[in-house]
């Protein structure tokens, strides 16, 4: 793959623009030879590139983005990020960044944060789980673990769940999670933002129990509070003390070097009562060459011996 390349990749994907976050052209993948440190997304009035490594033709890309900003004339402005720096900083490189940027998905929207953190608060190739807990949670106790800005609650809300419970240790994050809520004009008096250390914090976790929809969804990796090789087998144990005799679990892993069978096998012999179910297909604008080491959201069920 070449610059020829990416630049007919991306018109082609342009012709496709809505209001709606889209991811233009994802390098993550290894899907395409050359250019597994670049990603380039749509969202709303922002045309926004991420570099997660140094290439020698980042200069070349930047100006090649810069062509397609002016020519198209569908966005506010262009914003690089150097994910690969102390920092990720990013930078505005191209006209100006509005007051105010929304993620919208399916009729709902995401504040969105580009200057001031590495992750902009919105992770667009989850959008198949949002739109599973969305489908799945009409009159359910939900639990959001790792809630990061609840973008799981806000679809729960609105698909109608009973109440919402969410966990994150970051309060800022939570609080745009509120906020995400009220742009939405979702009530809140059914949803708690819990700002605790999972692994930490149980007993408090279990007062809202129990869950008839329970959402999985960490980092793969964040320094002294959680490692998925080591931790994601303590919430897994914890589940059937947190679950109602019915119930869903969303299970949610990003890590490429941990496929599918990590988890299935941390329910086999952690959380035997729930069944393995089905994965949810990753969305067609995240292409991978080889899908264990890309996004999985994986479903269990729990029913009642009755049934």
């Amino acid at each position: 793959m070449n610059l020829d390349d990416l630049h007919q990749l991306l018109i082609g994907n342009i012709q496709n623009k809505t209001d709606e976050y889209i991811r233009l052209f994802h390098g993550r993948g290894n899907f395409y030879d050359g250019y597994a440190f670049l990603s380039v997304e749509s969202a709303d009035r922002v045309l926004f590139a991420t570099f997660y490594s140094a290439d020698g033709e980042e200069d070349a890309i930047v100006a090649l983005l810069q062509k397609v900003f002016e020519r198209e004339k569908k966005w506010d402005a262009l914003i690089i990020q150097q994910r690969y720096r102390d920092g990720a900083p990013s930078e505005v490189v191209a006209g100006a960044l509005p007051p105010e940027t929304f993620a919208i998905e399916n009729n709902l929207k995401y504040t969105l944060n580009f200057l001031n953190s590495q992750n902009i608060g919105f992770f667009p190739d989850m959008k198949k789980g949002r739109e599973f807990v969305r489908q799945n949670a009409k009159g359910k106790k939900v639990l959001n673990l790792f809630a990061y800005t609840c973008s799981f609650s806000v679809a729960a809300m609105q698909g109608g769940a009973a109440s919402v419970v969410n966990v994150d240790m970051n309060k800022g994050v939570l609080s745009i999670g509120r906020e995400n809520h009220r742009i939405n004009g979702l009530d809140t008096k059914k949803v708690q933002f819990m700002p605790y250390n999972i692994l930490k914090s149980w007993s408090r976790i279990r007062k809202g129990g129990p869950y008839d929809l329970i959402i999985i969804d960490p980092p793969s990796f964040q320094k002294g509070s959680f490692a998925a090789t080591s931790d994601y087998e303590k919430i897994i144990r914890r589940l059937n003390e947190l679950a109602a005799q019915e119930c869903i679990v969303l299970s949610a892993l990003n890590a490429p070097e941990l496929g599918t069978e990590f988890i299935k096998t941390l329910f086999r012999e952690n959380a035997p009562e729930f069944h393995y179910i089905q994965r949810l297909e990753n969305l067609e604008s995240f292409p991978s060459r080889d899908e264990e080491r890309s996004l999985k959201n994986l479903i269990f069920k729990k029913e009642s011996a009755n049934r």
